[in-house]
């Protein structure tokens, strides 16, 4: 039923993936599906934000971010499942829905907010956009 499934993760915000991510890995071993996982960075390059950062600063936190995205899969998914760590710039919801349309995803899957915490506030919304603009399913796990 699904070939490609796209799970968003914030690895500084474990509430992003801890129950999304065993609901994924579920679905891909079941179906043989590979996993997609992306991790969205804010947009350096722009003039006036990039300014305030020292130069090369967008390339150093891509190769953190992919070095501690592959740490991240080593430790949370098991080797039988198809993974692509993806890392991208930009808005988080557009980011998520450009990303599943990049893969092919036919399925993306996402955890949901509980707005305990000023971060649930930011990540509500993106859910949400994305639950509106993809062109595919998207699974909200609570």
């Amino acid at each position: 039923m699904y070939q490609k499934v796209l799970l968003p993760v914030d690895l500084n915000e474990e509430a992003s993936w801890k129950k999304a991510l065993p609901t994924a890995v579920t679905l891909c071993q079941t179906f043989g599906a590979s996993l997609h996982i992306v991790s969205v960075l804010p947009e350096f390059k722009m003039p006036m934000v990039g300014a305030y950062f020292p130069k090369n600063f967008s390339e150093k936190a891509n190769a953190a971010m992919k070095e501690a995205q592959h740490t991240f899969i080593q430790e949370n998914v098991p080797k039988d499942v198809q993974t692509q760590s993806i890392i991208v710039d930009g808005s988080p919801w557009e980011a998520i829905i450009k990303v599943g349309k990049q893969v092919d995803a036919d399925l993306i899957v996402m955890a949901s907010h509980t707005k305990h915490k000023f971060v649930d506030y930011v990540l509500g919304p993106n859910a949400e956009h994305v639950v509106h603009h993809a062109k595919v399913s998207v699974m909200i796990v609570r």
